[in-house]
């Protein structure tokens, strides 16, 4: 079954990519629900976006850290019909060493990073299974890959946030589904995460040159998304490091299914 008329559902919408990615996909025509925490912004972006691009623009006040405000965006998944795509872009970053950081640091990072985007994706993914078509976009960070002395717990999630989607491709391609599922990386990208105060590491303390706008990685994105990308890095200019670091780590586990200890473990 094919929908008329598509949807897409933005979270983290408010500023930033999310934001971003809700003016692109209204030019692409997409009518819009946008999820983030701040009523005002979205108001005023909903209006923009339905006055230059005619789309129908709705807003869903959230505060996706609670479990209480992800059921809500889970029941438009679940039942708003005209939804065909869903982009998992509200984070959270708190860059500190874990003996400099508190609980409730590490758990709201888990909360936003993990906790809604799994529920989301798990109760959108069906729906779009039994129709067989839709697009999901997940947005991770290229600290997926690599690990600071300060991102341990944000870096955690992200790693998460890429298995986690890598698993689900794997899927889908098992099933020769026409649904979709990207996984995007940012590196150091212009937007609130950075504030002075809350991320822990202000913006201005980046190398400048490494800074990527947060117009720049969404067109990217959705450029990687256009020629049927699984995983998108935005600001890596040779393709062939992910495909040699994906052939790594299927050859490293591979390796590991030997049932025996390796030489090295054994006594002489």
């Amino acid at each position: 079954m094919t929908t008329t008329k598509k949807t897409a559902v933005v979270t983290g919408a408010s500023s930033g990519i999310g934001a971003v990615y809700a003016d692109r996909l209204a030019a692409r025509g997409f009518d819009l629900i946008l999820v983030a925490r701040r009523a005002d912004r979205l108001a005023a972006l909903g209006e923009k976006l339905s006055k230059q691009y005619g789309v129908s623009v709705k807003s869903l006040v959230a505060d996706l850290e609670k479990s209480e405000d992800v059921a809500k965006v889970e029941d438009v998944l679940a039942n708003d019909t005209s939804v065909t795509m869903l982009v998992n872009n509200a984070g959270l970053a708190r860059l500190r060493t874990m003996a400099d950081s508190s609980r409730e640091d590490s758990r709201s990072q888990i909360a936003l990073n993990v906790v809604s985007l799994t529920r989301l994706t798990e109760t959108v993914l069906p729906v779009f299974v039994a129709r067989n078509e839709g697009t999901i976009i997940n947005v991770a960070s290229v600290l997926s890959v690599q690990s600071w002395a300060m991102s341990s717990v944000y870096s955690g999630t992200k790693a998460y946030v890429l298995l986690f989607s890598r698993g689900i491709q794997n899927e889908l391609a098992n099933a020769k589904s026409n649904v979709r599922l990207q996984v995007v990386l940012p590196a150091s990208t212009a937007t609130e995460i950075w504030t002075e105060g809350v991320s822990g590491i202000p913006l201005s303390a980046l190398g400048q040159d490494t800074i990527m706008s947060a117009e720049d990685c969404v067109d990217a994105a959705l450029a990687g998304l256009d020629k049927g990308e699984a995983v998108t890095m935005p600001s890596v200019e040779d393709e062939t490091l992910w495909t040699t670091y994906d052939t790594a780590r299927e050859a490293l586990f591979a390796a590991t299914q030997t049932g025996t200890p390796a030489s090295r473990y054994r006594k002489a």
